[in-house]
């Protein structure tokens, strides 16, 4: 069974990033199909899309990097350098588990396709 997960390691202090909103949308549409907050580990407590919900195509991650490095107390500019990052991505195998993480800091990101 398919799954789509994601998780999110603030990189400027070496933690998992809790609190952290992040949603997802079908990129065609811009169909918002899940929303939440990131856990103690920086993950979402379960899988955004699973089993007949996970389809192929493209979709769209939104981490919103801004309001979690103000909340951690970090002094961002105004416009921060980061704000939101949206990450744009495909699946083609439904039946596969893709798992999205972001490494962020307030001035770089990096993602990968994880297991």
């Amino acid at each position: 069974m398919g799954r789509l997960t994601t998780h999110v390691l603030d990189t400027a202090q070496g933690i998992p990033a809790r609190g952290m909103r992040v949603e997802l949308h079908a990129a065609d549409s811009g169909e918002e199909l899940a929303s939440l907050a990131t856990n103690a580990d920086g993950r979402a407590n379960a899988p955004l899309l699973e089993g007949a919900a996970l389809h192929p195509g493209r979709y769209t991650l939104a981490f919103h990097v801004a309001d979690y490095f103000r909340a951690q107390g970090v002094a961002l500019s105004d416009p921060p350098f980061l704000d939101i990052v949206r990450i744009d991505f495909g699946i083609a195998n439904a039946d596969q588990h893709y798992h999205v993480p972001l490494l962020v800091s307030p001035w770089s990101y990096s993602t990968y396709r994880g297991s």
